[in-house]
Parts: C-alpha cells; structure tokens; sequence
C-alpha cells in the first residue's frame, strides 16, 4: 500500500513539477509579488534588492562547481574504481544499494553537506555494476541521504553561533557565543542523528519501487561521452608519435606530486594548528590534492578535470537567481515579517515548533542555512528572549541553541522538496542522461510528510 501511494505521489509531481529552473524563475516572481503586498516597499527598490542579491551567492557558486568537479574528479582514478569494484562484490541486491546508500550518506553527511557528491558518484557507479536498480529512485536516496548533515560538523547554524563576534553579538540579540555543545552535543541532535542514518533507511526501504522495467541506469543512457575510455588511455591518445619534450612535460607525474606534496604540507599543518576546522574551503583544497596524487599526471588529472566539468551548467546559471530571491527577501523585510507572524503565536511550550515550522517555510526562498538564518535569526531569538525573562541564563541558552537548531532542521527538511540543492547532485548522477527534478522529487514527499511530524514532535517534547 505505501509503495502504491508513493508511486502515486511519484506520477503526480512528475505531471505537475516543473524543472528546478522554472521552479527558480516562479518563486522569483511569487517573492516579487509577495514583497509588494505585504511590505510597504517601493517596486524599484525590491528590484534593487533582487538585482543585488544576484551576486551574493558568486563565492558559494563557485565552491559547490569545484566540490562536485573535484570529487568526481577523484572518482575517475584507477584506485577509486578498483575500491568501488571491491565494494560491489559485496553490494548484490538493489534493495542493498538503496539502504546502503542511505545510511552511508547520512554518515557522510555528519562531515559535510558536501559530501553528497560522494555518494552521488558511488551510486552511480553501483547503478553501472548492479542490475535491477530503479535509478531515479535512486537518485532521490542520495539526495535524501544528506538530510542529515544539519546535525553535523558543517552545520552553518550551530558552527554561526559559536563564532567570536558573529553578526547577531554585533547586533546585541547575543551575549556571547553558544557552544556546539548546547547544538550539535544535545539529546536532541543525537537523536536527530539516529533518525538520519538508522531510521530513514527503514523508511526508504518501505517505498522501493515494485518494478525497475525502464528505468535502469542503461535504459536513461543517451549518451556515454568518452567514459567508456579510462582517463589512463585517454591521455596516451594525445601523445605525439616521436619523442617531443611537450608530451614529457604534460605526462610528468614528478611535476604533480611536487606541487601535490606542497598542498598535503599546507593540510597538515592547518588541522594541527586549527583542530578539526572541515570548512568549505579546505574541503575543496583536500579533493584537489588527492586528485592529484590519485591521477598522478598533469595530462590525466586535465581529462578528468574535463569529464567533470562537462555537466554543471544548472548549478552555474540558477544559483544567482536564488540569490536574487534572497536579495528580495531581505531588501524588503519579507522574510523577518513572515517569521514575525509566526512569532506571534508562540509559547514557551510551542516555540521549538514555530521554530522548525519559520526555517521550513523560508527555506522555499532562501535555500541556505547562513542566508536564511541571517534572515529570521533574529526575530527568532528575540522571540526566545521574550519567552524566557524569568530564567536562568543557562536555561535561555538552552532555549536558544534548541530554538535554532530547530530553524536548521526544518530548513534543512523542506529542501526535500526544494530541488535547489538537486543541482549538485544532478551533475554527477545526472551525465550523459535525461532527468529533471519532477523525475526525483515524488519519491520524496511521503519521507517529507513523516519526518515533518517525527521531527516535529521532537523538537517539540524530546528533553533536550
């Protein structure tokens, strides 16, 4: 009966979801509209907003392209494919693949969100080794399966509020920083956690499709591109047919690991100096290095540079349109006045709720974690403030931490729905065929309605 009514749900937003552009360009205009009639903003100032917004999000663009490039970059070597090769002696069933993939995402997810390009490419590649796999199910796991990473370690909500000087000290609504032990070390993130990589499983193994007739990775392939060829043979294809000092060079592999070496030096010392600091940035920089030391050669580290280059088009053209409507957003005052009138109805019993319920919402409009938070943050903590005027200060603390950490877990939620972040593992899981966001998104939504009631019961009465 669950796996009828998902496939249900499944045709529905299949017939009625638009692509994640058109999704992007219809809440540019709901934003629009919406700013006008609930603020009292002038049109060409909400465009201002919008306009400058586009730019905002340039330097995390940029990020999440090279977290996917890098990656997949690294997946192409010889030892990754020979690891995976090894995994799937193991890995037999597409019921295996599905669970597997979910709980080994959760856990990833713990480090980064950017992790998800991980088990984007080793889905991938179970879906090209094992037969019977549904792929646009598939698909829909790993996306499912970086829900998780909210509770953990790039957390931008718990990591904002333990950072020195952090806008909202500077605007006096805190004191001081909140230890990631009142956020990421509470009861109820621990718990969260379990329901992440223990639960979900469950769950998604309750909706696996009857039926993969169609929809195996094959059966979407439109084109294979030049992958059927290893990086390795690839690049002796360019070599000229005499000895010429050009080829020596490109092919040099001491030339690559010197500089290789240089950038596992500078790792090394950034976590011996910084403990584990895992941002985006040295993220980035550690997939760089091990690409290099993994492909060897400049020649073959540029042909897989190339490879996973060749399919990040939506990620580099939709991301200022977000960013534009999160310029609208906060040049209007739109997003405060939503998480205000929510405000209004809390209590000290339902707070948590209004909490989850605010970052949900507002995630539809601005789909990161900081941006958002920057967004209804505030009117969030002064609302808590209000609530908690004759307690302790480690009982307000509390509050606070559980408060936001409750933004970041409907946030983090509803982007379920919002194929926003889609875009990151559409480039790897997504090559050489045909699938939009309506393909992916149905499979999700009865994951989404039983989250959206566990979580908020969580939030609401777990002793935190």
């Amino acid at each position: 009966m669950i796996t009828k009514l998902g496939q249900k749900f499944t045709d529905g937003f299949t017939k009625y979801m638009p692509s994640a552009y058109v999704f992007a360009l219809l809440l540019t205009l709901l934003t629009f509209v919406l700013a006008l009639v609930f603020t009292d903003h002038q049109p060409i100032n909400i465009l201002q907003g919008w306009y400058d917004g586009f730019w905002s999000l340039l330097s995390f663009g940029m990020q999440i392209v090279l977290i996917i490039i890098t990656a997949y970059c690294i997946a192409q070597s010889s030892p990754v494919k020979k690891g995976i090769d090894y995994i799937t002696k193991y890995i037999k069933t597409p019921t295996q693949v599905y669970v597997i993939i979910i709980a080994l995402g959760a856990l990833l997810s713990l480090i980064s969100f950017g992790m998800v390009v991980v088990t984007a490419i080793l889905g991938r590649e179970l879906a090209l080794r094992i037969k019977g796999i549904h792929y646009p199910f598939l698909v829909a796991c790993v996306y499912f399966s970086f829900n998780g990473w909210v509770c953990g370690l790039s957390s931008s909500i718990a990591l904002l509020l333990n950072t020195e000087n952090n806008f909202l000290i500077q605007e006096g609504i805190l004191n001081d920083t909140i230890s990631t032990s009142y956020t990421l070390g509470a009861t109820l993130n621990i718990a969260m956690i379990v329901l992440f990589v223990v639960v979900s499983p469950l769950l998604i193994w309750l909706l696996i499709p009857k039926t993969h007739e169609g929809k195996e990775l094959k059966d979407l392939q439109t084109s294979l591109d030049n992958e059927t060829h290893s990086v390795k043979d690839e690049a002796l294809s360019y070599k000229l047919p005499y000895k010429a000092l050009s080829d020596a060079l490109n092919n040099a592999g001491w030339l690559q690991l010197t500089v290789a070496a240089l950038g596992l030096t500078y790792i090394i010392y950034h976590f011996a100096t910084k403990g584990f600091d895992l941002n985006f940035n040295i993220m980035i920089f550690i997939f760089f290095v091990v690409g290099m030391l993994l492909h060897i050669t400049p020649m073959r580290y540029s042909i897989a540079m190339k490879r996973a280059s060749s399919n990040i088009s939506g990620v580099l053209f939709q991301y200022p349109f977000y960013a534009g409507i999160m310029g609208i957003m906060l040049a209007s005052g739109l997003g405060e006045k939503i998480t205000n009138t929510l405000v209004t109805i809390a209590t000290t019993e339902n707070y948590a709720f209004i909490s989850y319920l605010s970052g949900g919402i507002i995630n539809f409009a601005i789909p990161s974690a900081g941006g958002e938070f920057a967004v209804i943050g505030p009117s969030i903590l002064n609302m808590v403030q209000e609530l908690s005027t004759n307690l302790s200060p480690t009982e307000v603390t509390a509050m606070t931490a559980r408060a936001s950490m409750s933004v970041a877990y409907g946030e983090s939620l509803s982007n379920l729905l919002q194929p926003f972040f889609l875009l990151i593992v559409f480039p790897v899981m997504g090559k050489g065929i045909k699938i939009q966001a309506r393909d992916v998104v149905g499979y999700l939504f009865i994951p989404f309605v039983v989250l959206f009631v566990v979580q908020a019961l969580m939030v609401t009465y777990l002793p935190y």
